[in-house]
């Protein structure tokens, strides 16, 4: 037999895949439902990027949620240490004008008095330098002050009480404060008497942090300040 012929009667690889059944329903299926089946999984594949997505965000939510925030409270107290009112403050609301005025009150006394008590003594200087703002001209003077009058060694010869009398705002950032000093020796008699004079600059920056939030809940800062002794 002519080898030729025989295989001249053989189908094409072609003509064999297409008289398959198999083949046939496989390429129309492929044909059908290939792009379907594509389509789905770039679906489920979009679907589980959405949900990390989403987990991700829920995560930064919950710690923001979750953080310790610390909400400033106040409470008023009259001459005699009697709550007058108190309450959390809002950080983005002013400062009362007459809180203001007490803790400059406080200041003053705090940076002119001088006390035996050791303690008390350290708190009223860390209270003084925790209400001025950093670098300003207030604190280089104070700190000259406190170097040619070293509160410390000022207790071993005399103590000074300090009462303010008035304090007025002259602007919205400048206050005077007029105030009178007594003196006594270690034995609690009056060496002197004297009256004195401020004017004050000062800022306010509501604290964000917890430790300057207990040295300083309202957030005045005194930028500058002069005194003098009334004659």
């Amino acid at each position: 037999m002519n080898t030729a012929a025989v295989l001249d009667d053989l189908p094409s690889s072609r003509d064999s895949q297409l008289g398959n059944p198999y083949l046939a329903a496989r390429k129309e299926w492929d044909e059908r439902y290939g792009s379907l089946i594509k389509r789905a999984q770039n679906w489920r594949l979009a679907a589980v990027l959405a949900l990390l997505v989403a987990f991700a965000e829920a995560v930064v939510i919950l710690g923001i949620a979750t953080r310790p925030r610390t909400v400033p409270y106040v409470v008023a107290v009259d001459s005699l240490g009697r709550v007058v009112a108190s309450g959390a403050v809002e950080r983005s609301s002013p400062v009362d004008q007459r809180l203001r005025e007490t803790s400059l009150s406080r200041w003053i006394q705090d940076l002119r008095g001088v006390t035996s008590d050791g303690l008390a003594q350290r708190r009223a200087i860390d209270h003084v330098y925790a209400m001025i703002g950093s670098g300003t001209a207030a604190q280089t003077l104070v700190t000259e002050f406190y170097r040619a009058n070293q509160p410390f060694d000022r207790a071993n010869r005399e103590t000074v009480q300090v009462d303010v009398n008035t304090i007025l705002p002259t602007t919205e950032q400048t206050y005077e404060i007029d105030w009178t000093e007594t003196a006594r020796d270690p034995s609690g008699g009056v060496v002197s008497v004297g009256m004195w004079k401020a004017i004050l600059t000062i800022a306010v920056n509501p604290p964000s942090d917890e430790t300057v939030l207990q040295l300083n809940p309202f957030g005045i800062y005194v930028m500058n300040v002069n005194w003098s002794k009334v004659v």
